[in-house]
């Protein structure tokens, strides 16, 4: 079972702002590539100012051919002393980390200089880990210690949420914290999901939780 076949290209205006998907990068059974943008996209360059990706400046046009070689542009260089430590806190597995379309689901395409993200719209399956964060921590303003690395966390769906029909609500005990990260909550509404653990990876923060990363693993 693969881990994803496709992967939302994500935007937001600024830190704290909605996540958008205003595109959609996907891989067929034959290993072709292809990516379009999704309507939002065409609505958010009037209420938000969204620029398009700038290799691909055609709102209306499918894309082919080398789009994952452009994309990939984005991940970290193979060739760095550190590679394996940074695969270990994404949960890549290195047997795959030559395929480029996998490393962009797995590492989310992350750069400072824009607000793209890349989020796999992962299967349940056995098997499956994946690295998350935690979404709304500007709003929960969580102090400073009440995570810990490998704190086991609990998860709520929540479908009648006005935003995303696959919100997933994450609390320690009975404390909230935040939400999985928008795309990524999905698979917590596929058959078999109530066997997803969540346990706390990483965190960074100064006074109150600014980011939370969390693997998820069944």
């Amino acid at each position: 079972m693969t881990d994803f076949e496709t992967i939302f290209l994500v935007w937001r205006k600024g830190s704290g702002s909605r996540r958008h998907a205003v595109g959609q990068l996907t891989r067929t059974a034959e290993g072709r590539h292809f990516f379009r943008y999704l309507p939002e996209a065409q609505e958010l360059t009037k209420t938000e100012g969204f620029v398009p990706y700038t290799e691909f400046r055609d709102l209306n046009k499918e894309y082919n051919g080398n789009v994952v070689d452009i994309f990939a542009q984005r991940l970290t260089k193979p060739d760095r002393p550190d590679i394996s430590n940074f695969y270990h806190f994404w949960e890549v597995d290195e047997a795959k980390s030559h395929d480029r379309f996998y490393l962009l689901g797995k590492t989310q395409g992350l750069v400072a200089t824009d607000n793209f993200e890349f989020l796999a719209q992962y299967s349940m399956h056995k098997g499956i880990h994946f690295l998350t964060e935690l979404a709304g921590l500007s709003k929960t303003l969580l102090p400073k210690g009440i995570l810990q690395s490998e704190d086991e966390l609990r998860v709520e769906r929540e479908p009648d949420n006005p935003n995303d029909k696959y919100a997933v609500k994450v609390f320690k005990g009975e404390q909230f914290l935040g939400y999985i990260k928008k795309y990524h909550s999905r698979v917590f509404y596929d058959e078999g999901a109530e066997k997803l653990k969540v346990h706390v990876k990483a965190l960074d923060q100064n006074g109150v939780v600014k980011r939370a990363f969390i693997r998820v693993s069944g």
